[in-house]
């Protein structure tokens, strides 16, 4: 028997047992909702979900979570495109190993057979969807969550537009042919509109609209799009986050009259509580940077200390985007609703605080493969920044090659230096500016949680979180799940530490004195 036909026996039996319940119509489907919405619980009984990006960190994190928390979830769809070396099944088996879902494992194991992989590609046309596929998803689909998109800073611009806004495009498309469909949230990013400084929660215009861009990019040859390129960009810092803002115009043009929100996250770092406090799966962005702070390789940072940092922990925005998907069909208004969902509008702490965090807690839970006592510098100055990069960074990981090479090992510290300047580099317009971001709409999803009773498994307010407890989880969660380091490693780590403590000390002081002696030898 086919996987499909093993899905339609399993679905059709859903429906047998009474389940699916889905309306015959979208004004029946919408009364039906209010009816059973009182709780997001409720609210999610027998519907059935389409979900892209489930192979990403915030996907998992948002499929982890409809699965334990939303218990009475009929099917969830979620989108998979085959790659060169794995088709979509070998791609959901790896998913479905992801230690994002070891609670649900032990605790609920059976509800992972209410995921259906679907093959599809926001990159192609028609979602690379085969008809019968599309055909199901169209006539069973009762809430979309699309966060499905290329988040590398560094892409070209024609693969950005094409996932990133013509994908969304794409989805929109199905999403109006979608006949029982009661709520659709689009996951964006705080920084769309990173060439402003302050943010309200809506959608700003553009000179050059989405569909000129879109056309440029699928008609223009790669030498003349590269040319135009950073002209396109303008005061964006990539094209991760001007394809998300073009996104957004796209939704505002044609999200007319479909039940659809935007949720506009931060920074997403590791978890705070869910599923696991410290779950982290990449090494991506900030979380790359304080696993090298952490092992001691970095010393100099691109950073003005005193502006605001704006993070968030992933179970935050995943909670934030279930709520407002609830929130979305129980209060429809014929604007398009945005939340911010961010860290400094409430809850600020700045990069001096965050850095300081950072080093005391990897100071305290230490690695095995610490490889200098951590320690770290934030500077303004590009130049001296050059100088220390040089000195410190990729003149130890050259030398600990050398050693390497001796040894008979394979090299690897200039090529972790390299990458981890990289990241540093891509990161630093984020830290060296700030934004204001407004947060009514966010504040106001906060008092419609808080006023229902039965939602307490969804924690959106990020006033509830101690930056001292998260940072804490935080290097812990990279201690496991980055370099897979087993607690019981951590005393030697401590020890380890402790000398590299004073062998850190040692060198600063062998290296004031060669300093005083090279300035009484430039006296003489």
């Amino acid at each position: 028997m086919s996987t499909r036909t093993q899905f339609c026996a399993k679905f059709e039996t859903h429906i047998k047992m009474g389940t699916t319940n889905a309306q015959t119509n979208s004004g029946h489907a919408h009364d039906e909702t209010h009816s059973r919405g009182s709780s997001i619980d409720t609210f999610f009984a027998e519907t059935v979900i389409l979900l892209t990006g489930a192979t990403g960190f915030l996907g998992k994190a948002l499929l982890e979570k409809l699965l334990r928390s939303c218990p009475r979830v009929a099917m969830i769809f979620v989108l998979i495109r085959p790659k060169k070396t794995q088709t979509i099944e070998d791609r959901f088996k790896e998913l479905l190993e992801n230690p994002v879902f070891d609670r649900i494992r032990s605790e609920f194991p059976g509800v992972l057979n209410k995921i259906y992989p679907v093959k599809g590609d926001v990159g192609l046309p028609d979602l690379g969807l085969q008809p019968e596929d599309r055909d199901m998803l169209i006539q069973r689909v009762n809430i979309v969550f699309h966060s499905a998109a290329t988040v590398r800073f560094n892409e070209s611009l024609k693969v950005a537009v094409n996932l990133n806004t013509r994908g969304t495009d794409r989805i929109l498309d199905l999403c109006r042919r979608m006949t029982n469909l009661i709520s659709v949230i689009h996951v964006s990013t705080a920084y769309s509109n990173a060439d402003r400084r302050e943010i309200d929660e809506s959608i700003y215009a553009t000179d050059i609209k989405p569909y000129t861009v879109i056309d440029m990019c699928e008609n223009l040859d790669d030498e003349t799009i590269e040319i135009i390129e950073k002209r396109l960009i303008g005061n964006h810092p990539n094209t991760y986050t001007l394809t998300k803002g073009l996104a957004e115009q796209i939704i505002l043009s044609k999200g007319s009259g479909l039940p659809i929100a935007i949720v506009r996250p931060s920074i997403v770092c590791a978890a705070y509580q869910e599923p696991f406090p410290g779950w982290i799966d990449n090494v991506c962005g900030i979380t790359g940077i304080m696993t090298e702070i952490s092992r001691g390789t970095i010393r100099s940072i691109v950073c003005n200390a005193n502006l605001v940092v704006d993070v968030v922990p992933v179970d935050f925005v995943v909670d934030t985007i279930i709520c407002a998907s609830w929130h979305n069909a129980m209060q429809r208004s014929d604007t398009i609703k945005i939340y911010n969902c961010t860290s400094s509008a409430t809850h600020p702490i700045t990069w001096r605080e965050f850095g300081y965090l950072t080093r005391k807690h990897a100071i305290l839970s230490p690695s095995k493969y610490v490889m200098w006592y951590p320690g770290f510098t934030f500077r303004t100055n590009k130049f001296i920044h050059a100088i220390m990069v040089a000195t410190l960074h990729f003149l130890p990981a050259f030398i600990v090659d050398l050693v390497l090479r001796v040894q008979g090992c394979k090299p690897i510290m200039m090529k972790i230096t390299k990458r981890f300047e990289r990241a540093a580099k891509t990161g630093e317009f984020f830290a060296m500016n700030e934004w204001k971001f407004c947060a009514e709409n966010m504040m106001k999803l906060v008092k419609f949680v808080s006023a229902s009773g039965d939602c307490n498994d969804f924690n959106i307010d990020i006033r509830n979180l101690d930056w001292d407890v998260y940072l804490h989880q935080y290097m812990l969660g990279i201690r496991k799940y980055i370099l897979k380091d087993n607690p019981d490693t951590l005393n030697k780590a401590r020890n380890r530490l402790s000398r590299l403590y004073w062998m850190h000390k040692l060198t600063k002081i062998f290296s004031i004195f060669v300093l005083v002696g090279m300035i009484k030898r430039a006296n003489r």
